[in-house]
Order: structure tokens, then C-alpha cells, then sequence
């Protein structure tokens, strides 16, 4: 008996009726075989040296780019370099705990006292040269000076929060 389609009123054609139940058999759950979902090899391992297979020579055949060849020296370098670093700050740092105060104080005489020297002798020749300028320079007023000290104040402000309005006259 030929399969029929129930869109289709006429019965198929052999060849598709046969393409069709070969189809439908393969996707059919109770002919499918249970799926295989591991696999152990018995064989035993042979120990070693009692192979008679040679070894096979396996050339290197990898080829480094001369980039990354440059840029794994190069990090190389910086962390030796940032280690470097990290050393010579934790010395420093010792060796801050260490400081007392006046080692300190006699430590910065030592080292500052010959900027500090400079500086004071800048600002003597600044002084110097200001007061030299200064001594030609004579102001001479000519009237009366007229001096008030009467100061006005008036405020409306009132209240904590009032706006203070001062009209402030000399």
C-alpha cells in the first residue's frame, strides 16, 4: 500500500513514496540505536622500551615574528626595571623611618645651606637695587590735605535671616 498525503488527494509516485519511508524510518525513536556516550580502550599499555615503533623525528617548524620577540624582552626589561624601582623606594622609605628629627634638621642644614646662601644673597642685591632706584625719585605735594575720618553706616537688615544692605561712606 502506498503512503498518502492527507493534503493530497492522489496517491505519490513510487520513487517519493520509497524516499519518504526511508526518511520516516531513520527518524524513528524505537529504530534509533541508544546513543554511545563514552568509550574505554582495554588494550593494555605496553612498558616502556618494548615498543618497536622508532621515534619519529618532529623538526620545529614555529617561526617567531621579530615583534613579539621584541615586545617579550622589552616586558621583560620593564618588569626588571619596575622591580629596580620598587627596591630602591622601599630603601628610601627605610631608611625615612629611621630619621630622627634632628638628624633630619641636620641633614637639611647640610644640604640646603648653600641654596639657602644664594637666595639670600639674591634678595640683598634685589634690595640693593630697589633702594638705589628709589633714592632719585622725590615726590613733592603742593596744597592743603584735607583728612576725614567720619565713617556712615546705615542698615535696614531685621531678622536672622534678613539681607544686610550697608551703604558704607568715607
Amino acid at each position: 500500500m502506498e503512503p498518502t498525503r492527507p493534503e493530497q488527494s492522489r496517491p505519490l509516485p513510487p520513487h517519493v513514496a520509497a524516499l519518504i519511508a526511508d526518511v520516516e524510518s531513520v527518524y524513528r525513536p524505537e529504530l534509533q540505536p541508544a546513543p554511545v556516550t563514552s568509550f574505554r580502550d582495554e588494550t593494555p599499555v605496553p612498558k616502556t622500551g618494548e615498543t618497536d615503533t622508532p621515534p619519529v623525528p618532529q623538526p620545529e617548524t614555529r617561526i617567531v615574528p621579530s615583534w613579539a620577540a621584541g615586545l617579550a624582552v622589552g616586558s621583560l626589561g620593564v618588569g626588571a626595571g619596575a622591580t629596580g624601582l620598587g627596591c630602591a623606594a622601599w630603601l628610601v622609605f627605610k631608611g625615612l623611618a629611621l630619621v630622627s628629627v634632628p638628624s633630619l634638621q641636620t641633614f637639611a642644614l647640610i644640604l640646603l645651606a648653600p641654596f639657602a646662601g644664594v637666595a639670600l644673597a639674591a634678595v640683598a642685591i634685589g634690595a640693593a637695587v630697589a633702594k638705589a632706584k628709589r633714592s632719585h625719585t622725590t615726590n613733592v605735594f603742593k596744597g592743603s590735605v584735607q583728612v576725614t575720618n567720619k565713617t556712615e553706616v546705615q542698615s535696614t537688615a531685621r531678622g536672622m535671616f534678613a539681607r544686610n544692605r550697608n551703604d558704607v561712606r568715607h
